[in-house]
């Protein structure tokens, strides 16, 4: 507990008896009513005392040359501070009513007539040193209390704070179960499908058509499941900062056509009406691949949620600074309580329009991620359910660029390259291989990382294919051992691996790969990528 001051007495007389007799008689009671006495020869000296302490009581002779009793009392009680400081009196005049008077209107609480009697001075005293005691010891209790006020304020806060917390914290947790469950469910769907389909592959009785059929399921399932992997890892990296834009001007008004197109091309729009309004000179500077991606995302959610019979209006436009892309339909609508977390990921719950139809919900939340990338904004409208919605994407707008003339393809080899194939998975090798040789490329194959090095030094290939994940040694340990022998260094390096962030995409490079593919690879995206490289090696 903090040290209390005692409390002081201030005794005011010009007269230094006077003065040592009233200070004797007080200092004999200080130590057992626990006070000090502070003395003053002058009015002016008493006013600098009251400056700088608090006083229990002023002891005040009246008269004294200069600024008298009555002087200094005023003086006294005009001062904020010192206002409500009681004030003896002290003379040796026995005063009159008109003295007492002015006593009282001056300050005074009472008087005290010399000769002093001991006894009426220590009771006068005592009473306003124990009311001083009981002041100072109010005004702890009440600090006390206020900072325990604040204490208990600053707690409440931090409950308050930290139970909000929590409730967030449940509700995303909530919100990953139910969408960790529609992942399974999503998974399970088309592995179901691709199960079954192979059993029937399988089976003695199935004829020429049905086995097409299910190579059909297989295939279209196969890239039903390649899509989710791609929106889920497309959604990290996006979150994460970590997708690199490959930035060149775009032309969004053929952009919309072509993704239109492939739509049309597909039958996806032929239950509706769609109204194509593709402004021209609608450039911007963004990667034409994410771009189309947005886009494509945005007509497939039009599509997705309006009934057949239905309108859509794909829209691009310039608007002042900005690049505008509308995509407007007749659909399904979106609810007021949704309408502010569409495009929200793992806070949707049960309520997302993704959802409701299947989807993983993540495909507004990448919409959004990629829009902010490009430096651009995105904006949901909808009445509520029933009444449609509108998309509206806006984009920095750029200076109309000069269209290249189409690039020229050089006539290429006769031959066609050898393809070193280093891949640990059974199943995997064996398909691609297989692939490989029906579309003529002369294949061998390795299950880890020495057997392939030693192949490609037995019989140098014109390209290999590597996976990362080897046993033994990994792909980039493969790598940069056939870039450090003359005899390997310029065979062309393919990196096929699951990994395809952005500091994936930097080690491959670093470690002397040509070509970074993303597992799983279209079999035209592998042979356009095997293509480039001309033969050139001895078979």
């Amino acid at each position: 507990m903090p040290k209390i001051d005692k409390p002081k007495i201030l005794v005011v007389n010009d007269d230094a008896a006077s003065l040592l007799a009233l200070t004797s008689l007080l200092d004999q009671w200080a130590e057992q009513s626990n006070y000090e006495v502070v003395t003053a020869r002058s009015g002016q000296e008493a006013l600098r005392q009251v400056l700088l302490h608090d006083f229990a009581v002023i002891l005040l002779d009246v008269n004294m040359p200069g600024m008298d009793g009555f002087e200094t009392a005023e003086t006294i009680h005009q001062r904020p501070r010192s206002s409500d400081i009681p004030i003896i009196f002290v003379t040796a005049f026995v005063a009159d009513e008109i003295d007492r008077l002015k006593a009282y209107q001056k300050g005074a609480v009472d008087f005290l007539f010399t000769p002093v009697i001991p006894q009426i001075l220590q009771a006068k005293v005592q009473v306003f040193v124990t009311l001083a005691t009981k002041n100072v010891e109010l005004k702890r209790q009440a600090a006390k209390l206020s900072q325990r006020t604040t204490e208990l304020m600053t707690t409440n806060k931090r409950l308050v704070r930290e139970m909000e917390e929590r409730r967030n914290a449940e509700r995303k947790s909530h919100a990953k179960d139910e969408f960790l469950a529609m992942l399974g469910h999503e998974l399970r769907n088309p592995l179901s499908a691709i199960t079954s389909a192979a059993s029937l592959i399988g089976l003695p009785g199935a004829n020429t058509e049905t086995v097409a059929r299910a190579r059909s399921i297989i295939q279209r399932q196969s890239q039903h499941l390649s899509h989710i992997v791609d929106d889920l890892l497309d959604l990290s990296r996006a979150m994460s900062g970590k997708i690199l834009l490959n930035r060149q001007p775009v032309e969004m008004s053929q952009l919309l056509r072509g993704c239109y197109d492939t739509f049309r091309a597909t039958g996806r729009t032929l239950d509706y009406t769609v109204e194509l309004d593709a402004n021209p000179d609608c450039w911007v500077e963004g990667d034409a691949t994410r771009l189309e991606q947005i886009t494509s995302n945005l007509i497939d959610n039009a599509l997705k949620y309006t009934p057949p019979g239905g309108r859509i209006e794909l829209v691009t436009r310039v608007d002042g600074e900005d690049t505008v892309l509308t995509v407007r339909d007749t659909g399904v609508g979106i609810g007021p309580d949704l309408l502010p977390h569409v495009f929200d990921v793992f806070v949707q719950g049960t309520s997302s329009i993704d959802r409701a139809q299947g989807g993983l919900g993540i495909g507004l939340a990448l919409v959004r991620r990629l829009v902010e990338l490009h430096g651009g904004t995105v904006s949901a409208m909808s009445d509520g359910s029933g009444a449609g919605s509108t998309f509206m994407i806006r984009l920095p707008r750029v200076a109309a660029q000069e269209k290249a003339a189409p690039e020229q393809k050089a006539a290429g080899e006769s031959g066609k390259p050898s393809v070193l194939l280093i891949e640990d998975n059974d199943d995997g090798r064996e398909m691609m291989a297989m692939m490989l040789s029906t579309h003529g490329f002369a294949v061998r194959h390795a299950a880890d990382g020495v057997q392939g090095v030693d192949l490609a030094a037995a019989s140098v290939p014109d390209v290999a294919l590597v996976d990362i994940g080897l046993p033994g040694i990994d792909g980039y340990e493969v790598a940069r051992r056939l870039r450090a022998s003359a005899l390997t260094q310029n065979i062309r390096l393919i990196a096929l691996t699951g990994y395809g962030q952005a500091e994936d995409h930097r080690r491959v490079m670093e470690a002397g790969f040509d070509v970074h593919l993303v597992k799983p690879v279209q079999m035209d995206a592998l042979i356009d990528a095997i293509s480039q490289f001309p033969a050139t090696t001895a078979k």
